[in-house]
């Protein structure tokens, strides 16, 4: 079930031109046994071409449920969404599934967690490769086949012509998410979402996937979404960045804005639960107590304030009875009942020591 709203009270701006990619008051709800899960909730977000936006948050947060709806990816028949996904001015909520198959690998594509999963086991690499470029180009075997033996040199397959006809199980993991990544772009798409492109990768092969990424970005001008955990990886790769919580967005803004100067609790506690390693060696990590709320029965108010250390600063106990809008509408921007001064006020105090 899919029909669009009006965008919600806090949606980003788009400014006086239409960005390439823009959902606005997205919502994402299944239906289960125990009640209705409600993933993602009137979430409001863009991306530019030729840049990265990192979406980061706990497990269960919805970062990867929003993505899989802009693909087209959820099933219909239990799932509802609603509000508006614009790929350069083209409508996805709705769309008819012929039309979401013509996008999917060519203007738009995704970089799965787990190659090994997404990558089918019987049939060789360059034939799942070649087998998009040829659906949405037309290519004859030879072409399509020569495409992905590029696809592969370019993404740093050593000897590609030989790999070309190996399966997923004879490459490593890192060779398998790079055979992924050339799979992703080998039709040049302008929207590239990665969600979770480095996990279970050491540390050397995970640089060289983002530093690909990154290169590949600056030579076709992609759009790319990055989905991680990892907030080292979005300082180094993307320009700005969302925080999720609970299905929604709590703070939003440049990367050098969020990760310098954040202004929400839970950003305080991703920040602060990373080592450092430029500052004092004998500071302890300070984790987000307790656990993510059920996507079934929400907690009143702020979602995040049962996990809150500052919700007793706020007068009147609106955390627990008032849902903070994503305010101000443009640049940084976060769902927070606290108070400018406050939040300068604690940052100073708190949580920049701990943050070196």
């Amino acid at each position: 079930m899919t029909t669009q709203a009006k965008p919600e009270e806090a949606a980003a701006s788009t400014g006086g031109s239409s960005p390439f990619l823009s959902v606005r008051d997205l919502s994402v709800r299944f239906s289960t046994e125990d009640g209705v899960v409600r993933a993602v909730d009137s979430l409001s977000f863009e991306v530019e071409q030729g840049t990265t936006l990192g979406i980061v948050g706990e497990s269960g947060s919805g970062k990867s449920v929003t993505n899989l709806a802009v693909l087209g990816l959820h099933n219909p028949d239990s799932t509802e969404i609603t509000g508006s996904i614009k790929l350069n001015g083209q409508e996805l909520v709705g769309a008819p599934v012929k039309q979401l198959e013509k996008l999917r690998g060519h203007t738009m594509s995704m970089i799965f967690q787990d190659p090994l999963t997404a990558l089918s086991p019987f049939h060789t690499i360059g034939k799942q490769i070649s087998e998009t470029y040829r659906k949405h180009t037309g290519a004859s075997k030879k072409e399509a086949r020569d495409r992905a033996i590029e696809m592969l040199t370019k993404v740093g397959i050593p000897q590609p012509t030989t790999r070309v006809d190996d399966y997923p199980h004879q490459f490593s993991g890192g060779m398998r998410q790079r055979a992924m990544i050339a799979m992703s772009l080998v039709c040049n798409p302008a929207l590239v979402i990665a969600d979770e492109p480095t996990t279970a990768l050491d540390v050397t092969v995970q640089a060289q996937i983002l530093d690909l990424l990154k290169d590949l970005q600056q030579e076709m001008g992609t759009a790319i979404i990055l989905i991680t955990h990892d907030l080292g990886v979005v300082a180094k790769t993307a320009q700005n960045i969302m925080v999720m919580y609970a299905g929604r967005a709590i703070e939003r803004g440049t990367v050098r804005e969020v990760l310098k100067a954040p202004q929400h609790p839970y950003t305080w506690g991703l920040l602060s639960s990373m080592p450092n390693l430029t500052g004092p060696v004998d500071v302890p990590l300070r984790p987000v107590r307790g656990t993510p709320p059920s996507l079934i029965n929400l907690p009143t108010g702020c979602p995040f304030n049962p996990r809150c250390d500052h919700r007793e600063q706020v007068i009147g106990g609106r955390c627990t009875t008032e849902r903070p809008l994503l305010l101000p509408e443009t640049g940084h921007a976060t769902a927070c009942h606290l108070s400018t001064a406050q939040k300068q006020d604690i940052f100073i105090d708190q949580i920049q020591p701990r943050l070196g």
